[in-house]
C-alpha cells in the first residue's frame, strides 16, 4: 500500500496588519483553509513575517523593519507551535529576520504535528541580503521526521546550490521545502528551476512557496513575484514535466497536492534514470555537508 501525504504551499500576500492579534487571525485563517483541504504539511514563504513590520510603523526603514520583525520571533514561534498541535500538521512559518548577539539571520520557525518546535536558518544569503540587509548565513542542515514523511527544508537561494539538497536527501528527506521571496520573474524562475532540478537529481518532491503581490508599506519586500509549485522527478508514474501542481502567478492562494512517497522509492530503484543512486559516480564529487535528522513527530 502506498504512503500518501498532502502538501499545501502558500502564495502568500503581505498585508499591512495593524496589530499582533490581526496578524494571528490572518495566519490562523490561512492554516484553517489549508487543513480543510486535507493538508498535512503547510509551507509559508520566505519573509512572510515581514508584514509584522507594519505594526510599529517601521516598514519603510530597512534596518528598522528588520529589528521590528525580529522582536516578534517569540510570537511567530508560539503561534506556529499552537496551530500545528491544534490541527495535527507540520507548519513552516513565514521566515523572519532575527537578530541574535548583534548578528542578523533569516530564520523559519517549524512545528510538527505533535507540537514539537524547531527552526531553520537560511545558509546562503543572496547578494542583497548580505548588503544592505547584513544577513549572515546559518550552517546547520536539518531533516524533520514527522512520522508520515521525512522533510528537508531550505530557503530560497539555498535551493540553487545542489549539495545542500543532496545532503538532505542522503539524510533521508523524501520532500524538500523551498519557501522563497523574489522581487522579479527572473528570481522566481531561478528558484523554480532550482526546485525542479533538485527533484530530478535527488528523486524527491520539492515544494516552492513564494510571497506574492505588492507591499508598499514594507521597503524590504515592496514587490513580490511568484507562484507556488510542487515538483517531482520526471519519470514513470509522475507528470512528464515533473509538475505536480502549480498556482496562478501572483494570486493569493494555497497550492495543494497529494503525493505518493512510495512512488519515489520505486523511481530510485527502477526508474528510467536513477540519479539518487548514481550521484556518487560523478567525477570529483565533493564531500557533502552534514544534515541532522530531528524528531518532530
Amino acid at each position: 500500500m502506498s504512503r500518501f501525504v498532502t502538501i499545501a504551499a502558500a502564495q502568500y500576500p503581505l498585508d499591512e496588519v495593524a496589530s499582533v492579534q490581526q496578524w494571528k487571525a490572518k495566519v490562523t485563517r490561512w492554516v484553517e483553509d489549508a487543513v480543510r483541504s486535507g493538508a498535512q504539511i503547510l509551507v509559508f514563504p520566505e519573509y512572510g513575517a515581514m508584514e509584522l513590520s507594519a505594526i510599529n510603523g517601521r516598514g519603510r526603514d530597512l534596518q528598522g523593519s528588520i529589528a521590528a520583525v525580529s522582536d516578534f520571533t517569540g510570537e511567530i514561534a508560539e503561534l506556529t507551535q499552537a496551530l500545528a498541535r491544534s490541527h495535527g500538521v507540520m507548519i513552516v512559518a513565514g521566515s523572519a529576520p532575527c537578530i541574535i548577539d548583534d548578528e542578523r539571520f533569516n530564520i523559519a520557525q517549524v512545528a510538527g504535528p505533535g507540537g514539537k518546535s524547531e527552526s531553520y536558518t537560511k545558509i546562503m544569503p543572496t547578494p542583497w541580503e548580505r548588503d544592505p540587509w547584513q544577513i549572515n548565513g546559518g550552517r546547520q542542515l536539518k531533516v524533520f521526521d514527522i512520522g508520515i514523511a521525512k522533510v528537508g527544508l531550505v530557503i530560497c537561494y539555498d535551493i540553487e546550490f545542489p549539495l545542500l539538497s543532496r545532503a538532505l536527501a542522503e539524510a533521508g528527506a523524501e520532500i524538500i521545502l523551498a519557501p522563497s521571496n523574489t522581487e522579479t520573474e527572473w528570481g522566481y524562475w531561478r528558484v523554480r528551476t532550482g526546485a525542479a532540478a533538485r527533484a530530478l537529481e535527488n528523486q524527491v518532491y520539492t515544494v516552492h512557496s513564494p510571497c506574492v503581490g505588492p507591499a508598499p508599506f514594507c521597503t524590504a519586500c515592496e514587490t513580490n513575484t511568484g507562484m507556488a509549485g510542487i515538483f517531482a522527478p520526471p519519470d514513470k508514474g509522475f507528470p512528464p514535466n515533473g509538475v505536480i501542481a502549480l498556482g496562478e502567478m501572483n494570486k493569493p492562494q494555497w497550492v495543494t497536492a497529494r503525493v505518493d512517497l512510495d512512488l519515489l522509492a520505486a523511481a530510485r530503484r527502477e526508474g528510467g534514470v536513477r540519479t539518487f543512486q548514481h550521484w556518487i559516480e560523478q567525477p570529483g564529487v565533493s564531500e557533502l555537508p552534514e544534515a541532522t535528522v530531528i524528531n518532530l513527530r
